[in-house]
């Protein structure tokens, strides 16, 4: 296994004639040997770059990766040890799945060990993989061609594992046995892993820590719930996090905010009168029956999730409240609420900046 420590690293992309791109914008963080960590991010924060520079793929404009403390341009590539899983497959079209998983072994004169490797992964996820070693790429579905891309990666000699948003194609009943198979091969075989998806939950089950980027730059690093209970600003707190945080722009009078529908709660720490503060809070964090009268303007039920979602208004501000999911709730109904006063978050209105 490896340890993999990105320093300080950009790169730009010209898009045309004398206009730059800033891809990845002077990142830095850590791996350790055997540890895992998913960066996600809106479309185009750089989170793919920052991936395939690691991989080797691309070369920083500035910066460097090191691999166990040694750059990586100068090992070997065969020496590397990275294993790839992609959001297209990437399988060789000519091939059929066990020369596509043996590609490896195959290379460095191993050729028994296959039989072997591929009865391993096939146990360990209760997948019959054996069955598709006969059948070229264009006969698999989706679901299937993932799954040898995923026992390719695993039939090596692995360091590291990347992938780069490996189930996005997949629907999303394939999508979840996938992710507890390669949970299943990731906890039988322990290997530095870096992973990319827009998918929270994916990244929550992947991986020990999550990057998230915005804009080329690293925004926060932590677990998902440090992510989701202690967002660093209002970005963080918006994209972590289903359904969508409630914000409510205000302003502090004695220690106290003040929004345009309702108010007076005590803030947690000093701050300034006359401070413009928004208010945080999640359509889960709140209590039916209390102080905060609002209008239902719809519900949508979240059948899987158990639970009924309502969008409320109370004048001014337009917000989702969690009920129960049988609750009786109908447009122009009338509730009251109480946003638990231990989950309520505070950020600088002005910078965007948590203040809790």
């Amino acid at each position: 296994m490896t340890t993999i420590t990105v320093e300080h690293v950009s790169k730009k992309f010209e898009i045309r004639d004398n206009e730059n791109v800033q891809a990845v914008d002077d990142v830095s963080l850590k791996v350790s040997e055997g540890g895992s960590i998913a960066i996600i991010g809106p479309s185009g924060c750089g989170k793919t770059t920052l991936l395939r520079m690691i991989a080797g793929l691309e070369s920083p404009d500035s910066g460097r990766v090191l691999y166990n403390d040694e750059p990586i341009h100068q090992m070997p590539k065969e020496e590397r040890g990275i294993g790839m899983v992609f959001q297209n497959y990437a399988l060789m079209p000519q091939w059929d799945s066990e020369d596509n998983i043996g590609f490896f072994l195959r290379l460095r004169k191993r050729e028994q060990e296959i039989p072997e490797r591929v009865s391993q992964i096939s146990k360990i996820t209760g997948f019959g993989i054996e069955k598709l070693m006969g059948k070229f790429p264009r006969q698999l579905s989706g679901g299937e061609k993932q799954r040898v891309a995923i026992a390719r990666a695993f039939a090596r000699d692995l360091k590291l594992l990347l992938f780069d948003e490996p189930f996005a194609n997949l629907d999303a009943k394939l999508r979840q046995q996938a992710r507890i198979e390669a949970r299943r091969l990731l906890n039988k075989y322990p290997v530095t892993t870096i992973y990319v998806t827009h998918d929270q939950q994916e990244a929550e089950l992947m991986s020990d820590r999550l990057v998230l980027m915005k804009e080329g730059q690293v925004i926060q690093v932590g677990s998902y719930k440090s992510l989701y209970d202690a967002p660093a600003n209002i970005f963080v707190a918006e994209f972590i996090g289903v359904p969508t945080i409630n914000l409510f722009e205000g302003i502090v009078r004695d220690g106290r905010w003040y929004g345009d529908d309702f108010g007076g709660f005590v803030l947690p720490m000093p701050v300034a009168d006359g401070k413009e503060i928004t208010l945080g809070i999640r359509p889960e964090h709140m209590t039916l029956n209390g102080d905060i009268q609002a209008t239902v303007k719809s519900a949508m039920p979240y059948f899987a999730e158990r639970f009924t979602l309502l969008e409320v208004t109370t004048g001014q501000n337009l917000w989702e409240v969690q009920a129960p999911e049988n609750a009786p709730f109908r447009e122009g109904d009338t509730i009251s609420v109480t946003f638990n006063a231990d989950r309520r978050l505070y950020f600088d209105t002005r910078t965007g900046e948590s203040l809790t």
